[in-house]
């Protein structure tokens, strides 16, 4: 369960304002090439890579790098808790690494601004089974200015709207297909005496995703890109005030219950009540399944079920589109000393033994072909889900909070939780975002 708040985790540390660390704490992260230059030594790859349970995937990844590559790959686990900041602190000077994990978009854009990442776009070009190996929308995910600088090498993180088998049947209910079936089941529940929808408002990323998915349905994936794209008139496209209207309607009318303001995450405090009878519903990223494993495997096993968000009415966005972490991302300093080899080295992601390793580990691979390796998965018919509703999205729409730069993406999440606590009404909240 660590192993999937971590990542969780690590989304959110790159949504905040980086805090300067040290440089001797991180003499002992990066490699030391000469003053200056950056991007390692001649002769070897410096790897960092986000440090949690996962890591032992690209520990063979690295091992098998090696046995065929003249060039050897080090790789570095950084600590999750201050990945981040050490990252940001580390590029553009001699402990920078050659290689690194990332969540894309606003994680890197800086970077990108200031030339400091390869451009992988000719190589995507040059190379179609490169760019054929990765489904379409979780590759574009990982573009900044229309350009790649990413090749994913992790698993998929969709949103899903998760239910409880046990207390659906109870009521006589079916999952949600449309706004007005998620209305109704509001009403269902709190008349059954169970909190419709578990919400951990004790944090603002969790409550993200209603408006991440909400917007997504009323006005198009196209909406968010323009505010992405640095227009920050977009906040005042129509849907974003409905998108805040149904947020208000969603509290009033009581599908987080009175108390989500105090329940969390982190401490399993949402995801307890799901799994404990006492939340018909959970929105939340695709880890909710093996975190509830993990801590109530009884109810993971025979209790919990899944299936998209719904369309709303009038709606202009696609139903089949997505929102949420679509992969993380292997970038390569423009620095770096062994650039061809960081290039065969990114490229592994897309190699057979890696992505059996990634199944092996309960990931949902994100590449084109994996649909018949999930066979082999640990829960076989959660992960094709994901992959199918992924790989039918048009659009993989990354978590805000990861897209935006810090100094955008930290009044967001504020704005956001005081929407949901009532402290800002729906046109409130839609100027203070055209003010950020």
């Amino acid at each position: 369960m660590r192993n999937n708040l971590s990542r969780r985790g690590g989304r959110t540390i790159a949504a905040v304002t980086a805090t300067i660390v040290a440089s001797s704490v991180l003499a002992a992260c990066g490699s030391s090439g000469p003053e200056g230059s950056g991007g390692g030594e001649e002769g070897t790859l410096n790897v960092w890579v986000y440090g949690d349970a996962s890591t032992k995937v690209q520990d063979e990844a690295v091992k098998r790098f090696n046995k065929n590559s003249d060039v050897k790959a080090k790789l570095t686990k950084v600590p999750g808790d201050s990945y981040q900041d050490k990252l940001r602190t580390a590029m553009g000077t001699p402990n920078a690494p050659d290689v690194f994990f990332n969540w894309g978009g606003g994680s890197i854009a800086n970077f990108v601004e200031k030339d400091m990442l390869v451009d992988l776009t000719p190589e995507f070009e040059k190379d179609p089974d490169l760019k054929g190996a990765f489904i379409d929308s979780i590759v574009d995910a990982g573009k900044v200015n229309d350009k790649y600088y990413g090749v994913p090498m992790r698993g998929m993180q969709p949103v899903i709207l998760f239910y409880n088998k046990n207390v659906f049947e109870k009521a006589d209910a079916e999952p949600p297909q449309s706004w007005e079936d998620m209305l109704a089941l509001v009403d269902t529940f709190k008349e059954e005496g169970v909190t419709p929808f578990a919400l951990a408002g004790a944090d603002a990323w969790p409550e993200l995703m209603w408006v991440e998915y909400l917007l997504d349905r009323n006005g198009g994936a196209e909406v968010f890109q323009r505010i992405q794209d640095g227009d920050s008139e977009a906040w005042g496209d129509p849907a974003v005030l409905k998108t805040a209207e149904q947020i208000k309607e969603l509290v009033d009318r009581g599908a987080f219950g009175k108390n989500f303001a105090s329940v969390n995450y982190t401490e399993d405090g949402a995801s307890t009540l799901f799994a404990k009878d006492r939340a018909a519903m959970h929105l939340m990223g695709s880890w909710e399944y093996a975190n509830q494993k993990a801590n109530q495997p009884k109810f993971a096993e025979d209790g919990i079920g899944w299936t998209s968000f719904p369309a709303l009415p009038d709606g202009k966005g696609d139903p089949k589109n997505v929102v949420g972490n679509p992969t993380n991302y292997w970038s390569i300093n423009a620095k770096a000393k062994e650039q061809e080899a960081a290039l065969e080295f990114v490229k592994t992601a897309a190699k057979d033994e890696y992505v059996k390793d990634l199944v092996a580990n309960g990931d949902v691979p994100t590449t084109s072909d994996a649909k018949e390796r999930l066979k082999a998965h640990d829960a076989p018919q959660y992960a094709e889900f994901q992959y199918e509703m992924v790989k039918a999205a048009p659009n993989f729409t990354l978590s805000w909070d990861q897209a935006l730069p810090s100094q955008q993406a930290e009044p967001m999440l504020t704005n956001i939780q005081k929407l949901f606590n009532g402290q800002l009404s729906p046109k409130d909240f839609v100027e203070a975002m055209k003010g950020l």
